[in-house]
């Protein structure tokens, strides 16, 4: 009976090790950047195309967050040193707050190409394809 019930108990830690062990040691290693899909300028909401127009003015923007620096966190896209990456807020019709959508501009602003649009507040990404300047 001792032994049933050790058995039991030994089995079940295997499982749990199985279960919650590697998902800690995952959680604790960087995360990979994964090549973001890309969307056509044409694609995206009318609001983004005006903040992408915004963005190329240099504003004036409508949050104070517009133009701070996006830490890249979730490692979603490419690394880069801090300071790279800037955010602008994608209003919502509707929404009392500034939402989940937001453009990440890479390097200059005003003068990369390099602009990606997440939808669901940095748990995807999509690469803005623009139009030629």
């Amino acid at each position: 009976m001792f032994w049933g019930r050790w058995l039991l108990a030994v089995c079940w830690a295997v499982a749990l090790g199985l279960l919650v062990g590697p998902a800690s040691v995952l959680a604790r290693e960087p995360a990979v950047a994964v090549r973001p899909g890309w969307i056509e300028v044409g694609d995206l909401p009318p609001e983004a195309v005006e903040v992408l127009r915004k963005i190329r003015r240099g504003g004036p923007f409508r949050y104070a967050k517009d133009g701070s620096v996006f830490g890249n966190r979730e490692r979603l896209l490419p690394r880069q040193p801090r300071g790279y990456y800037t955010e602008y807020t994608v209003t919502t019709p509707g929404a009392r707050d500034r939402g989940a959508r937001r453009i990440i501009a890479g390097g200059n602003p005003r003068v990369t190409s390099e602009f990606y649009y997440t939808r669901d507040h940095y748990r995807s990404f999509q690469r803005i394809r623009e139009w030629p300047q």
